[in-house]
């Protein structure tokens, strides 16, 4: 009798629960449909993360709303320890590069009836590397040097001679007690000699030439080294080496319109600064396309890189994270500019931008413009009339650009292709002016967990980040890299400098292990990954052509490179 009276009172429980049941349900029904209205639809998750990690304009302001910390940006430099527009060691180093009482007389050691010719091959920057070594290379084997042509023929199409880009007769006559130069082969009978065309390997040493070229000039007299790029070892007898800086800051000048027309661009920018910061940007589609790097444009940007990746057939497949994670992936213009200001630069600066087609335009590079709207190029202080003579011309284009860079008292570079390598070097053996290469493997988490931290601990990583990244001296080690960088057989201590310095000024040539060890990283795999070559060359393929950039000395501007037809026979590489 007591069971059933306990099932009795536990169904009128039920009963009296159940349309409270059906109230709480149909309220969470009702809720979560009116969420379904409010969440918005999914998104490529990926293109997402990438993007505010990347593209997404920075912000300004204090905390949020819920107290966490903002990611806010001043608009001044903030505090710095030291002249951010100068080097400050730089007054105890100069460059040097005047011959040994060793070194013989052209006259003296030029074997009569013994040519060379050379033909270079990719942009203007990498001819130049090419040309300075030509010289060296026409030492080495005691011949006589024949001007080269330029490439006519690579990505470029540019269809300039060596005289149009270069004082050609600067160039015989300042190296004419080192080697030997005329303009065109001598004619016998009224013909000219038939070339003997070959190849040398890479960094082909002094004894490399001797074993492997001089036998054949001795044999036929003229011969051709084609694909001349990087065909020179670095460690060379230092007279050699003081011959190549004789070369590169001396000898290759620019033709006076163009030198006229250069500096009146860096007339125009000291006119609105007294400083100026020139930018080597790199964000071009080629260049995004070569490094595999991925920058948030989903499957847009994965079509557009990819469909221009495959110019060049022997490119394995990349791993977007990992190459940003080793560094070999340039920075975003939004990322430059963060940098920038970190070390001290602010919205005031003026900036000169020498770059092509940005990929993603005016949306990409809108960051970079908020941060420092002193911003420039040589279409926006030329009139179109003025850059007309050099407009159909690359190399010409090319050349401004350089000139402008070089002029500059910052240059920041955002690869470590041909061009930055060049001036690099160059700005060391002029005075070290700064030279700033981002630091990407260390940087790239900083930028990507930039949300989590404060603006003051944000430029505080930068700066330590880029220790060993600014250009001062002996932040490289003698004979590291390539010579045309690192000119350090050129570059010469004041006697008793160290004891002029103050204190903690010894920091400067000995960073810590940790830093050296950084750079020289840096500096491999952008000498593995990141060396700029025609993209129609299916044996030396290795990266696209620079964009609008070109070649020169103080202002003695230039360079030279020959353009050849297919190899006829070749030493192999």
């Amino acid at each position: 009798m007591v069971l059933p009276r306990r099932r009795h009172h536990s169904n009128n429980r039920l009963r009296c629960l159940a349309p409270i049941i059906a109230v709480v349900c149909g309220g969470i029904l009702l809720f979560l449909a009116l969420l379904s209205f409010l969440v918005p639809p999914p998104v490529d998750t990926d293109h997402l993360r990438s993007r505010h990690n990347y593209f997404v304009p920075f912000r300004s302001g204090g905390e949020g709303s819920n107290g966490a910390v903002k990611f806010s940006v001043p608009s001044d430099g903030g505090r710095s320890d030291h002249d951010p527009w100068s080097s400050r060691f730089s007054k105890f180093y100069y460059g040097c590069s005047n011959a040994s009482h060793k070194f013989r007389k052209a006259e003296a050691i030029t074997v009569p009836n013994r040519f060379l010719m050379i033909a270079t091959s990719g942009g203007l920057n990498q001819q130049r590397t090419g040309i300075t070594d030509a010289v060296v290379a026409a030492r080495i084997l005691n011949a006589t040097l024949v001007v080269p042509k330029l490439d006519q023929k690579s990505f470029w199409r540019d269809a300039s001679n060596f005289s149009e880009i270069f004082d050609v007769d600067w160039f015989i006559k300042y190296l004419s007690k080192d080697v030997k130069i005329i303009k065109q082969l001598p004619e016998k009978k009224g013909k000219t000699g038939t070339p003997y065309t070959m190849r040398v390997p890479r960094k082909c040493s002094e004894r490399c030439y001797q074993s492997r070229v001089l036998p054949v000039i001795l044999k036929r007299h003229i011969v051709r080294l084609t694909k001349f790029d990087y065909r020179l070892s670095n460690k060379l007898d230092t007279d050699l080496q003081k011959l190549r800086c004789r070369v590169n800051y001396h000898a290759l000048r620019f033709t006076d319109p163009i030198l006229d027309m250069g500096r009146e661009l860096v007339r125009r920018m000291r006119i609105r600064s007294k400083h100026y910061i020139a930018l080597h940007l790199r964000f071009e589609p080629d260049m995004l396309a070569f490094s595999g790097c991925y920058y948030g444009g989903g499957e847009k940007e994965r079509k557009e890189l990819g469909a221009i990746r495959k110019r060049w057939k022997t490119l394995h497949t990349s791993n977007p994270d990992r190459e940003r994670r080793h560094g070999k992936c340039p920075l975003t213009p939004e990322e430059v500019g963060l940098m920038l200001r970190a070390l001290g630069y602010g919205s005031d600066v003026h900036i000169y931008v020498a770059s092509g087609e940005v990929y993603g335009g005016e949306e990409t590079l809108a960051p970079l413009k908020a941060l420092f709207p002193n911003f420039y190029s040589k279409d926006t202080i030329a009139r179109k009339e003025e850059l007309k003579p050099f407009a159909a011309f690359s190399a010409r284009m090319a050349a401004l650009d350089f000139i402008v860079c070089d002029e500059s008292d910052v240059f920041v570079t955002n690869n470590n292709g041909n061009m930055a390598k060049i001036l690099a070097g160059r700005r060391r053996y002029f005075g070290h002016k700064p030279t700033i290469r981002p630091n990407a493997k260390k940087l790239y988490r900083l930028f990507l967990n930039k949300g989590n931290v404060s603006w003051e601990v944000f430029a505080s990583r930068v700066r330590t980040y880029q220790r060993g990244f600014m250009g001062e001296p002996n932040e490289v080690r003698p004979g590291r890299g390539e010579f045309h960088e690192n000119p350090s057989s050129c570059i010469c201590e004041e006697s008793g400098a160290n004891a002029k310095r103050d204190p903690g000024s010894q920091k400067s040539g000995k960073e810590s292990n940790a830093t050296r060890k950084d750079f020289d990283e840096y500096d491999q795999n952008m000498d593995d990954e990141l060396e700029w070559m025609d993209p129609d060359d299916e044996e030396d393929q290795t990266g696209p052509q620079e964009t609008g950039l070109a070649n020169g000395t103080g202002l003695d501007y230039g360079v030279l490179a020959s353009e050849e037809p297919e190899l006829e026979e070749m030493l192999s590489d």
